[in-house]
């Protein structure tokens, strides 16, 4: 048997051993293919001390702070989930405010599957509908980054409820589809979206003769460190897999949201059956 791969977990002070712990629990109970090699800092993590971190390790590491939020570091940039920093947005969502809404047209007894949850902003929007939303991450590393968030959010009373409709499974998406023991947590239920938010290629946020576009912020640099934007023939079976999934288990035909920079070629070269977008993000529909 293979040893797990390590990630290294920086922390702060003497205090956050029960943190420790409990991140330590996590990694345990959802059998994460992680082993944490844990080690305490000097002082606050600052810019040099992230530089530094960075230049030690080619993997990006997890940091820990006193106020219990789990980082992540890589190239001298530090991102976490941050939810809380969510909670004006989350309480204002609908159809009007949020164009990811517009396209998925749930409701509160929606069921969604977000197959690539990443920091799991879209999620938490998906969520604010009352909807119940399975969170599949296929890097172990961002699967505890989320676990932890919502860990910590689950301990403010105002986020409770939501955090209830939250389900995260560190999996890849088409392993998940075509896995008839992880899809049977779903019962008989039936599945009204299957969320893609995959990898944007690096040069498709701008549009390549005008310059216009998203830049790419640091969440998404960091993310590149540890994935890839998927190849043409990924992209074919993973939309394949979703729209086979819904297929399953919604009779009454589901629908399969994919995001994209504006300025992006279609997913999968395949036209949508519907498109919804603004000055920067395009979200395309396939009906199944």
């Amino acid at each position: 048997m293979s040893a797990l791969p390590i990630c290294h977990l920086y922390y702060a002070t003497d205090r956050q051993k029960p943190q420790i712990d409990a991140l330590q629990n996590l990694l345990d109970k959802h059998q994460l293919s992680l082993q944490l090699s844990i080690e305490q800092t000097i002082g606050k993590v600052n810019q040099k001390i992230k530089q530094q971190l960075s230049a030690l390790h080619d993997d990006p590491v997890l940091w820990l702070d006193d106020k219990d939020k789990l980082s992540l570091i890589a190239d001298g940039l530090s991102v976490a989930p941050e939810w809380d920093k969510l909670q004006r947005r989350v309480v204002s969502a609908g159809r009007k405010s949020e164009l990811l809404l517009q396209a998925a047209k749930i409701t509160a007894d929606s069921i969604v599957i977000d197959a690539t949850a990443g920091f799991g902003h879209d999620s938490l929007i998906l969520a604010s509908t009352g909807a119940r939303v399975i969170m599949l991450e296929q890097q172990p590393m961002m699967a505890l980054l989320l676990l932890a968030e919502q860990r910590r959010m689950s301990a403010q009373p105002n986020w409770q409820k939501l955090m209830t409709r939250l389900h995260i499974i560190n999996i890849d998406a088409r392993s998940y589809f075509a896995d008839k023991q992880s899809a049977s947590t779903l019962d008989d239920s039936i599945v009204d979206m299957v969320y893609l938010d995959p990898m944007f290629p690096e040069d498709s946020h701008q549009d390549s003769k005008t310059g216009k576009g998203a830049k790419v912020g640091k969440h998404m640099q960091v993310l590149h460190q540890l994935a890839y934007p998927p190849t043409l023939i990924e992209e074919v079976q993973l939309l394949q897999s979703a729209e086979d999934f819904i297929a399953g288990h919604n009779e009454q035909g589901g629908r399969v949201i994919v995001k994209r920079p504006q300025y992006a070629p279609v997913f999968a070269q395949r036209q949508a059956d519907e498109s919804w977008q603004n000055t920067a993000l395009r979200f395309d529909g396939y009906f199944a």
